[in-house]
């Protein structure tokens, strides 16, 4: 026992061993209900048939409401985070860990990088000089992330196609459905809303154009599917609701 605590409690074990100690609180903290809950969900969405392009329109229409306005250019393609959160989506489809919440990847990653590092820090550095020893266990604290990244693919891909087979299930008609932020703000890369399909309710990744204008409790209308974050883009109910604002035409403004 005490070996274990030794090794699991000296550089350069120890580091993983805290990142293994803060997933372990964190779903502690979560198994309370006090956590916030948007690395616990999963990145969930329908397929998104029928798409509404906001770029370069001022007004969309959405099945038997009124117009939309969106204002601005909103390209849909999204700017700044909104480019990280997409390459973010991108590395992990690759990995096959994409619809896998972001905490469960970081628990299993970093028990894998902890077990790498306590055998090969129990087996291996022992056996290194002494003047070397400092720099050959940075070595492999550093190295270790590449192992633990492929043995968490490893581990979780059977997952990941599991809740793609889940979200592809979803109902393709949520575009124009309100629903109610959860998250304490909604930006680009962050948020979730409630949101009411007829039955149990859904809790859906959704983002914002313009970051912070919207907090808990706000009342949002999906008006895009983003495929490639398995995400919605919202706009706040009122905003849904409000009347077009039609420019006066030329005759108007001589008059």
């Amino acid at each position: 026992m005490n070996e274990f605590l030794q090794t699991a409690l000296t550089f350069p074990t120890v580091v993983y061993s805290m990142l293994l100690a803060v997933s372990a609180l964190y779903w502690v903290v979560a198994s309370t209900s006090l956590a916030d809950g948007d690395a616990l969900d999963v990145l969930s969405g329908g397929h998104g048939h029928g798409h509404i392009h906001v770029g370069g329109h001022d007004h969309v229409h959405i099945g038997g409401h009124d117009h939309v306005h969106v204002g601005g250019h909103a390209d849909g393609h999204g700017h700044g985070h909104g480019e990280d959160a997409t390459g973010a989506a991108a590395l992990l489809a690759r990995l096959g860990l994409r619809g896998i919440p972001l905490m469960v990847i970081a628990t299993v990653f970093s028990l894998m990088g902890w077990l790498g590092t306590y055998f090969v820090q129990l087996l291996a550095l022992p056996q290194v000089p002494d003047a070397l020893r400092t720099l050959v266990a940075v070595a492999v604290m550093v190295a270790m992330v590449v192992p633990a990244t492929l043995a968490t693919s490893l581990v979780l891909r059977p997952v990941g196609r599991r809740l793609e087979k889940l979200n592809a299930g979803l109902s393709p008609s949520l575009i124009g459905r309100t629903g109610t932020i959860i998250t304490p703000s909604l930006s680009g890369d962050y948020g979730q809303a409630s949101v009411d399909d007829g039955g149990a309710g859904l809790i859906l990744q959704v983002r914002l154009d313009a970051p912070n204008a919207l907090r808990r409790g706000d009342r949002i209308v999906l008006i895009e599917y983003l495929e490639g974050q398995h995400a919605y883009r919202v706009v706040s109910e009122q905003q849904f609701l409000a009347p077009a604002t039609v420019p006066p035409s030329p005759t108007e403004v001589v008059r």
